[in-house]
């Protein structure tokens, strides 16, 4: 626990204190965190950041799709964003989505006004994350739709960001430091409602062939390497990608403890039941380094890791 020598705000959300991370992660695996805070609304979040010891670390946590918490847990106040920031408004072809907003609710809603952001039905996670990731799948990424993202900085001021602030790169972003994303503004070409739903059905079953979307997984573990990043710059090519190199360093169902990268598609890593963190961290690191040994690439993470190894 963080050393308490000031007093915490008063909220009217719900501020838990060494509160464990690990149902909040679709790994579920992870420690406690300092305190939890889920804000009533967006005054409550400013109100709190504004009068929260500015020396004090804050994680902004989406729905875990992407995340390994370490099991010694996060010395942080950890700000989950709920009812209140979920909400999805369409007006003409641009859609501004909460944070909180499911990435799969954004396209299905989106789609019945007749704009196209198919691409977001397949990515787990919210509005938040796949902004701070720039997340993408079939060629589209976040980047491509951006108009805007509204953040509360870590002094409770609010502030309007354009994609020049942001400066999109493959999987992450240039957010401020401590800000937490509240909403964003997104603008999708025109589509006919029931063609778009088709598609997004066709894009939902070709995951489920290929994805082991049943099992507790966070999504790609790596980033496909550098050069073939599929970032859709003119440049670029999709003809590498980070599951081919697993497989052929022979690390397709490759296990540790309890973590596996699946037998289905090599660049997930599940929790097969009984995973530690440290477990699926570890196997990573491996694949990593057989990988190199292999072929010469290092593959980046794309899940994101935080938080402090288990104390033995």
């Amino acid at each position: 626990m963080m050393d308490l020598t000031f007093d915490l705000p008063e909220v009217r959300g719900r501020l838990t204190p060494n509160r464990d991370l690990c149902d909040l992660t679709w790994l579920r695996v992870g420690g406690p965190a300092d305190y939890l805070f889920q804000p009533a609304d967006l005054q409550d979040l400013q109100e709190f950041l504004r009068d929260l010891p500015a020396d004090v670390e804050v994680f902004p946590m989406g729905v875990g799709s992407n995340l390994i918490v370490r099991d010694g847990g996060l010395r942080a106040v950890v700000i989950r964003l709920g009812r209140g920031f979920n909400a999805i408004e369409v007006e003409g072809d641009t859609v501004t989505a909460g944070a909180a907003a499911l990435d799969g609710h954004v396209a299905r809603k989106a789609a019945e006004a007749g704009v196209d952001l198919t691409f977001l039905r397949t990515i787990p996670g919210s509005i938040g994350g796949a902004v701070r990731m720039n997340a993408g799948c079939y060629g589209a990424y976040v980047a491509d739709v951006f108009v805007s993202a509204q953040v509360v900085l870590r002094d409770g001021s609010v502030k309007t960001l354009t994609a020049e602030d942001l400066q999109f790169e493959y999987r992450q972003t240039d957010l401020p430091e401590g800000a937490v994303l509240v909403s964003a503004t997104l603008r999708g070409p025109a589509g006919a409602p029931e063609a778009l739903a088709a598609r997004m059905e066709e894009q939902l079953r070709k995951r489920d062939e290929s994805q082991p979307t049943k099992e507790r997984s966070a999504g790609s573990t790596f980033r496909n390497p550098a050069g073939f990043s599929s970032t859709g710059k003119a440049d670029d090519v999709m003809d590498l990608k980070a599951w081919k190199v697993i497989d052929n360093a022979g690390l397709r169902g490759a296990t540790l403890g309890g973590a596996q990268m699946s037998e289905k598609h090599s660049n997930f890593m599940i929790n097969t039941g009984g995973a530690t963190a440290a477990d699926l961290e570890q196997l990573g690191e491996n694949v990593r380094k057989k990988v190199y040994a292999d072929s010469g690439i290092w593959l980046k993470w794309e899940i994101m890791r935080i938080g402090d190894p288990k104390r033995v």
